[in-house]
């Protein structure tokens, strides 16, 4: 199919205007079209594009816009670039109703038309009645303009090129319809204005793109940012490494060597001696770094940061401090701890809370027995120190030191919380509770909303509980079972 496009200067005329045919009106007075034109040349299978401009002026008040055409074979009609309607049968016409989408301002008519074999042709006319009477025609003439079929966007183009030709008018309307047909005239539904959603809009598209680009910048940031921090993380955990190794080969070894070095020297001063009382102070305070240099070591080793390795250490721990003790260190660990993940911070506060509970429980608790139990629950590793000691007052204890509120700020630190029960003569339970998931950032930030100065014990710290039998198992407001199962004495390292 090809197309046509109608280029013209429209006058504004009365009725009595000129007459194409005869002296009245420019269109048939009684179908209201031009005559049959097509190019200059006709043959078989042939496209033609015709093409007409039409002005209106902007002061007009438009009434009715009506365009009646028909074409020897076939169509396919464009106003302003938009496709309106086509048809076959070239001895009927059609009416196409364009008031809702024509008003004041330039227009395009154009028009692909096809013909299939022998003569071919087209006629319309183009009538544009106003409010005031008078009315613009434009029927088809010379005036309009063929298209060359390798143009493109004619459609929509308000000016004519030099080179494209003029049509030629073939015949009269009339002429060309067989005696005794009757030609039908086929009224179209009025053309509706091409109504766009939001979603449709040229603003929502490009705000749709902006927005597909940002997040896509978005995410490549995010990526960048991870993958620098995995590096860094990865660096971080070599370097720990590295100072772990550092600490060990060279630190803890001096230690060693001082204290051997001392122990020869004071076997060899006389007994009774203070020099030799000295010198065995001196061993036995390098013996004491080289303990705490190998905590520290395992603190910052890498390779230590996980839950089970926690649990083995923390075991190891507490079996060689008590072991100097009359306290009798039994263990409840939960077989096959999960293997998940434990940061530096959260290992070193859990342990030095842990360690502070085992210091107080054999300074002060006068226990004979003290149980160490170690269980993962909904996603949270359970640390609870319980001995069957004297216990004491949570409200006094708080006032007068501060190794109560430094063990809750340790589990608030490792990202959880710090439970302590106790009585007066019964026993006392210190529990950490630490997720594998949660930061310890929300319950930091709860600490420091603290007022600031001596520790003071509340209800949701400190619940008071009993010890039941030599077990010194926990009563109430314990969430590890009150039997204890078979433990094992001495954990793997």
């Amino acid at each position: 199919m090809a197309g046509l496009s109608i280029l013209a200067s429209c006058e504004i005329a009365t009725a009595a205007g000129t007459n194409l045919f005869s002296g009245g009106s420019k269109l048939d007075p009684e179908y209201g079209v031009g005559n049959w034109i097509w190019a200059a040349e006709t043959h078989d299978q042939q496209t033609c594009r015709f093409w007409k401009r039409v002005d209106i002026s902007q002061n007009a008040l438009i009434e009715r816009v009506q365009l009646t055409l028909a074409v020897d074979n076939a169509y396919h009609l464009f106003v302003d670039g938009r496709e309106i309607g086509q048809g076959v049968i070239w001895y009927n016409l059609t009416e196409y109703d364009l008031t809702r989408i024509v008003g004041p301002g330039t227009h395009i008519l154009a028009l692909e038309c096809f013909n299939d074999y022998e003569r071919a042709g087209l006629v319309a006319g183009l009538r544009v009645e106003l409010r005031d009477g008078r009315s613009i025609e434009v029927p088809t003439d010379a005036s309009w303009k063929i298209v060359p079929n390798d143009e493109s966007d004619w459609t929509t183009q308000k000016n004519p090129d030099a080179h494209w030709a003029a049509a030629t008018e073939e015949a009269r309307f009339a002429d060309w319809i067989l005696k005794g047909r009757t030609v039908r005239v086929f009224h179209r539904a009025p053309i509706e204005p091409i109504t766009l959603t939001f979603w449709q809009s040229y603003w929502f598209h490009v705000l749709m793109v902006s927005t597909c680009i940002v997040l896509a910048v978005l995410c490549l940031w995010l990526l960048g940012k991870l993958a620098v921090y995995s590096q860094a993380q990865q660096i971080v955990r070599r370097e720990r490494s590295r100072i772990a190794r550092d600490i060990h080969d060279d630190l803890t070894a001096g230690l060693t060597q001082l204290a051997l070095f001392g122990e020869v020297a004071r076997s060899e001063l006389p007994e009774g001696s203070e020099a030799r009382r000295q010198v065995a102070r001196i061993c036995e305070k390098a013996r004491g770094l080289s303990r705490a240099m190998n905590e520290v070591i395992w603190m910052v080793n890498s390779q230590r940061d996980t839950f089970r390795d926690f649990t083995s250490y923390l075991c190891k721990y507490a079996e060689t401090f008590l072991e100097a003790t009359p306290i009798r260190c039994r263990f409840d660990v939960e077989e096959d701890l999960p293997d998940f993940p434990c940061d530096l911070g959260a290992r070193r506060n859990l342990f030095l809370g842990v360690k502070e509970a085992l210091n107080n429980a054999a300074r002060h608790s006068g226990a004979n027995e003290l149980v160490l139990r170690i269980h993962w629950r909904e996603q949270q590793m359970v640390v609870a120190v319980e001995d069957n000691g004297k216990g004491f007052d949570p409200i006094l204890a708080g006032q007068q030191g501060n190794g109560l509120s430094n063990m809750i700020l340790r589990g608030a630190e490792a990202g959880g919380i710090c439970r302590i029960v106790s009585r007066s003569g019964a026993g006392c339970r210190v529990e950490f509770i630490a997720p594998s998931t949660r930061t310890a950032k929300h319950h930091l930030e709860f600490w420091k909303r603290r007022p600031s100065g001596a520790f003071q014990a509340s209800p949701a710290h400190f619940t008071p509980s009993a010890v039941e039998g030599e077990t010194g198992s926990s009563s109430a407001a314990s969430d590890v079972a009150a039997t204890e199962t078979p433990a094992r004495q001495t954990p793997a390292p």
